[in-house]
């Protein structure tokens, strides 16, 4: 419960309850914390019994903990009946982004390449690539979108 908390934090709560409740108070303080602290736990323990009675007998191995979505997850998937494992070591993202990349500058082999080369080039630039650059219309020309007054 308490795993996070170093010593100079244990040290600084400690002074501060001594500050804030005062010697002579801090122990029934502490009592009344922990008595609280154990009733919850039994609480929470009552409940979660009163749960797996009301579910049946196929629910006995039924831990509340596996409700969290991580540990749900990593529960049914290492039973690995799916293949999960081979396809995280075969795939390697870096190389397919790579592929894409080449394949959009149309510096990949095979048909990018091929097509890219036929569709023709815009001027001076290399085949194959498109000038993002220059625009579509002739410079001076201010053009806007229709004006939409149904729209607004």
């Amino acid at each position: 419960m308490f795993n996070d908390i170093g010593p100079l934090e244990l040290v600084t709560l400690v002074v501060l309850a001594v500050l804030v409740f005062g010697p002579d108070k801090l122990p029934k303080v502490i009592q009344d914390v922990t008595r609280t602290i154990r009733k919850i736990r039994e609480f929470s323990e009552s409940a979660k019994q009163d749960i797996r009675q009301e579910l049946g007998p196929e629910f006995k191995d039924f831990e509340f903990e596996d409700l969290n979505p991580k540990k749900f997850v990593r529960k049914h998937l290492d039973d690995d009946d799916l293949g999960l494992k081979e396809i995280r070591t075969t795939f390697d993202l870096k190389k397919e982004v790579a592929e894409v990349t080449d394949a959009v500058n149309g510096s990949g082999s095979g048909a990018a390449s091929s097509a890219s080369s036929s569709s023709g080039s815009s001027g001076g630039s290399k085949p194959g690539r498109v000038d993002m650059t220059k625009n579509a219309e002739t410079p001076g020309q201010d053009v806007r979108p229709p004006f939409d007054a149904d729209a607004t």
